[in-house]
């Protein structure tokens, strides 16, 4: 069609302008629509940086071997009405934005002003009237097409206006179908006597969990985020825990703190640009460090859409403070390093009776359980991104609170019992390889020290780490092979004695493996199987493996 164009036209100034101002007004409609954000517009707005040119050898990338040279060289030298960029590129495979058209536009409008302002041999001729009638009769149905998408724009531009949700505000859903049941032979405990350990329950269970985000943006760059949550998938049944493997090793990455399905506002936040370079996050509840920070386990740290267990989505160190009001401060000055620094106050336990929003017990925001974290990370390409996070933790030693958030063994997250107020300190290095397009490595390793803040001085040292290894686009586009493996927290050493096993250290090693597939449906849909692997469970090989199977249905919309 353009070389068609061309031909035709042999060029006039009244010619181009009037067949451009036709065909590219419809063009120009579907450009804007894809305009989305400011950074968009922007780019948008600098293509108007052009300049008027004498000559069409002016033009770098302009050979006389190009089919359109002709009537390039007669626009710029007879009619003067083409201009450049200025680094004297032409950049003729280009689309055309609507800030050039009208740049172009202009310059030829210009031009037939002058040439009628003074009267010259070179005004408008029965020719050209000629060659643009043959233009309109040639290009009538391409003329007709683009008014009708024209129309359709502007009938579906109406319709988006009168029903849509929000003028500042989107709603984003994702609700989580999930089949899983335990297998084995004993539920696991803590002594080396196998023979009083209980009978697994390996029962089958169908349950849910479903969010609700509403995002909302004042300016562009800020957002205002309120979730509401609800679901039934229990930490305490066959998906994990204690009431049906007798262990927190087996744990679901998406259990919820209630089983009724009651909806409650878990995830309050506002973040905005304080400059360029600072973005700041103002947590007022449900303020988690792994949703503020990279987390460097891209393909499967969402609880939704990633791995399958709660041990295998991301270090633990990101589990401190969570459920937090607080602070997070990311300064990103552009370089291949970032800093994030942040303070976070948990919240958890009945109605936040344990967090920031309770002074009446002697917790606030200052002086109850808290967590001081900063993260360096460090990315010279897009195919590693290295991490050295540090967090350092107090808590009252309530059972809400513990130091993993219930990943790893019982006596690694409370190694002093409960009641006994702990503080940590937390030492991480996190890594991502993107090997290939579709190959993706990514791992952590992780140090604690934990030490007593009332009663006799003790102390633990605990340790853990992980790997995993994501296959992109396996078996269809979207799709994702992923093994995860790795030792959940296990203490090490110290000063400190179980007081059930009177002893200091977990003496054997538990290991998490974990292997899943995400088949993705559709945009909307992902079905995720899986299996989820401990061995010696709870640090213990009195303890029978234990295998929990799991089937996963993520919609979001």
């Amino acid at each position: 069609m353009t070389k068609r164009f061309w031909n035709l036209c042999k060029v006039s100034p009244v010619v181009v302008a009037a067949t451009f101002f036709v065909a590219n007004s419809a063009l120009a409609a579907e450009v804007n629509e894809q305009v989305t954000n400011v950074a968009q517009l922007s780019e948008a707005q600098d293509s108007n940086n052009i300049g008027q040119v004498t000559s069409v050898s002016q033009f770098s990338d302009v050979q006389p071997t190009d089919w359109a040279f002709q009537a390039l060289q007669s626009l710029v030298e007879r009619y003067g009405c083409i201009a450049g960029y200025p680094n004297s590129t032409y950049r003729g495979n280009r689309a055309l934005t609507r800030y050039e058209f009208a740049a172009g536009l202009n310059s030829c409008l210009d031009r037939v002003n002058e040439l009628i302002a003074t009267a010259t041999a070179d005004l408008v001729s029965k020719q050209d009237l000629a060659t643009l009638q043959r233009l309109q009769e040639e290009f009538s149905a391409e003329l007709a097409t683009l008014r009708g998408r024209v129309d359709g724009l502007e009938a579906r531009t109406a319709e988006l206006e009168a029903n849509q949700f929000s003028t500042t505000t989107k709603l984003v859903g994702e609700a989580i179908f999930n089949v899983s049941q335990p297998f084995g032979e004993q539920r696991a405990d803590t002594d080396t006597n196998p023979d009083n350990n209980p009978d697994l329950d390996s029962n089958t269970t169908f349950s849910n969990r479903v969010r609700l985000n509403l995002y909302s943006s004042f300016t562009g760059k800020d957002q205002l985020q309120i979730r509401l949550n609800a679901g039934n998938i229990f930490n305490n049944n066959t998906s994990g825990n204690t009431g049906a493997t007798g262990t927190n090793m087996t744990r679901l990455g998406y259990d919820v703190s209630t089983t009724d399905n009651s909806v409650s506002i878990d995830k309050i936040n506002y973040a905005f640009n304080l400059t360029d370079a600072v973005r700041v996050k103002v947590d007022a509840s449900g303020g988690e460090l792994y949703e503020n920070v990279n987390t460097f386990n891209p393909d499967f740290a969402s609880s939704g859409r990633g791995a399958l267990s709660r041990y295998g989505r991301f270090s633990p160190i990101y589990r401190q403070g969570q459920n937090g009001a607080g602070l997070t401060v990311t300064f990103n000055p552009g370089g291949p390093i970032s800093l994030t620094g942040a303070y976070l106050a948990p919240t958890s336990g009945t109605g936040g009776i344990f967090g920031a929003n309770n002074p009446g017990l002697n917790n606030g925001l200052l002086n109850g359980d808290n967590t001081i974290f900063g993260q360096l990370s460090f990315q010279p390409s897009k195919a590693f991104n290295i991490g050295l996070t540090y967090a350092r933790s107090y808590f009252a030693g309530n059972a809400a609170n513990s130091l993993f958030q219930g990943t790893g063994s019982a006596f690694a997250n409370n190694p002093f019992g409960t009641g006994t107020r702990t503080e940590s300190n937390n030492y991480g290095v996190e890594a991502t390889f993107q090997l290939s397009s579709a190959l993706a490595i990514s791992g952590w390793g992780g140090y604690t020290t934990a030490d007593t803040r009332t009663g006799a001085n003790a102390d633990a040292d605990i340790w853990y780490w992980a790997g995993s290894l994501a296959l992109k686009d396996f078996g269809g586009e979207g799709n994702v092979l992923g093994v995860i493996f790795g030792q959940p927290p296990k203490v090490t050493g110290g000063s400190i004695k179980d007081v059930a096993t009177n002893v200091d250290r977990d003496d054997d090693t538990s290991y998490h493996l974990e292997g899943l597939y995400k088949f993705k449906l559709s945009d909307n849909i992902q079905v995720t199987p899986g299996v989820l692997v401990i061995f010696n469970p709870e640090h213990n090989d009195a303890n029978d493996t234990i295998y929990v199977g799991t089937l996963r249905t993520t919609f979001s919309f």
